[in-house]
């Protein structure tokens, strides 16, 4: 039984599903086997889609017993309906096709703004990076104007300051050299009159001397001539 099982089945699949199946697919196409699906598994019961009792005739006509007969129509009415169960579970139903069809584009939809979005992220990363070097870079370039503008002020005040070091140390050197003079010019003038008070004293002196001699010789001729 289990051999003639193998030998239907093999026979099942070699001709008449490959001949009447694909007949039936290209003219119903995809719609049909979803009929099929339903067909198969409607109310948990199977649909023979077989004329089972021509089957035996047919068979019994070929020269095979009656019971053989049924049992082989029996086969190939399992196989078939077994066949035909598996090819409808290959196949979905058109809410699931549509579902899978909306998945599959909001899947894509989604990988396009995520793809978007790393693309204009890398652009703002990039237009970041150059915005970033661009303003290093003119940093770098007034701190350098500007150091360049505090030394030459520095060097102008530097050399304003030794200007006006110098200018003052000869304006120093030339007050001392006023007071040397105003100095000596004083000492001078303090000499001449020194030597002036000298002469006056000395003057002064003999102009007493010469009163008192005077006076004595006129106090001695007064006392001569009272005597």
């Amino acid at each position: 039984m289990a051999a003639s099982k193998r030998v239907v089945q093999r026979f099942v699949i070699d001709n008449f599903l490959l001949s009447k199946f694909s007949d039936s697919c290209s003219r119903t196409g995809k719609s049909d086997f979803r009929e099929i699906s339903q067909l198969a598994k409607s109310n948990g019961s199977r649909a023979y889609l077989v004329d089972t009792l021509a089957l035996v005739r047919r068979l019994e006509g070929q020269g095979v017993p009656s019971k053989q007969a049924e049992a082989i129509t029996g086969v190939i009415t399992e196989v078939l309906n077994d066949s035909l169960e598996n090819v409808a579970q290959s196949f979905v139903s058109k809410g699931e096709s549509q579902k899978m069809i909306h998945d599959s584009n909001l899947s894509r939809f989604k990988s396009e703004i995520q793809s978007t979005q790393e693309h204009q992220f890398s652009l703002l990363q990039r237009d970041t990076e150059k915005l970033r070097t661009e303003l290093q870079r003119e940093t770098e370039k007034i701190r350098i104007e500007l150091r360049y503008e505090i030394e030459k002020v520095t060097a102008g005040l530097r050399l304003d300051l030794n200007l006006e070091r110098g200018r003052t140390r000869d304006e120093l050197a030339d007050q001392k050299a006023e007071s040397a003079n105003l100095n000596n010019k004083l000492d001078q003038v303090s000499h001449a009159m020194r030597a002036q008070l000298e002469a006056a004293k000395y003057d002064v002196i003999k102009y007493c001397i010469g009163t008192l001699v005077s006076i004595s010789a006129v106090g001695l001729a007064v006392i001569r001539i009272l005597m």
